[in-house]
């Protein structure tokens, strides 16, 4: 996914990106309260101890609107939404307020997509470079910190099941190949909505400095 912003006098090009930041850029963030370190490390205790489905439960008892529609099986989820509740004394869903916001800044979006065999046939070879290049390694150096949340993520979580011994090296590869297409699935997904965004191959790129033009000059 790459964004071009662009006002009267400069332009700048945003390229990449989750697609909750992308939306962040575009259309603004709700006022969520910054939380203390104290109360985090509380209720990741109480996960640890109490386990996911009692913080359900509590979540229920504080927002029991946001509890209606929130991932119940993500623990990350659960948890943010606890954490502001017991942090502020108010519900999670009245910071939500999900309003778009103004932006100094004109948007031309662009999507790059291919064909789906295309993609996938790269997604395997990107796997099998990276292993290749010493992810494994990699994995290694931070291997006594794989509990934490900003390791949960393809790639690192299925090697740390082979360095766990929990699967083969083979299997680990096929899991990072088989979640990496599912993220991308669910990339495209995403993305679809945006009837905003306008989509080429990557190769096509005198259609898209041409698309660009068409809104600059």
């Amino acid at each position: 996914m790459s964004l071009l912003k662009a006002n009267p006098t400069s332009s700048y090009i945003l390229s990449g990106g989750s697609m909750m930041y992308i939306d962040a850029v575009c259309n603004g963030i709700d006022d969520i309260p910054t939380i203390d370190n104290e109360v985090r490390q509380t209720l990741m205790q109480r996960l640890e101890t109490e386990g996911l489905e009692k913080l359900c439960e509590l979540l229920k008892e504080l927002d029991p609107v946001h509890w209606e529609f929130v991932d119940k099986k993500n623990p990350r989820r659960v948890l943010h939404a606890l954490e502001v509740c017991i942090q502020t004394g108010r519900t999670y869903t009245s910071y939500r307020t999900n309003r778009k916001q103004e932006r100094p800044f004109n948007i031309i979006k662009i999507g790059l997509n291919r064909p789906r065999e295309e993609l996938y046939e790269r997604i395997n070879a990107r796997t099998e470079d990276m292993i290749a290049s010493g992810m494994i390694d990699e994995a290694l150096r931070i291997y006594d910190n794989r509990n934490l949340n900003a390791l949960n993520t393809v790639g690192y979580k299925e090697l740390f099941e082979y360095l766990d011994g929990l699967t083969t090296l083979d299997e680990a590869v096929f899991k990072i190949q088989s979640n990496t297409r599912k993220y991308a699935r669910k990339q495209l997904t995403w993305f679809k909505r945006d009837k905003n965004i306008r989509w080429f191959h990557p190769n096509e790129t005198k259609e898209i400095l041409k698309h660009i033009d068409s809104f600059l000059f």
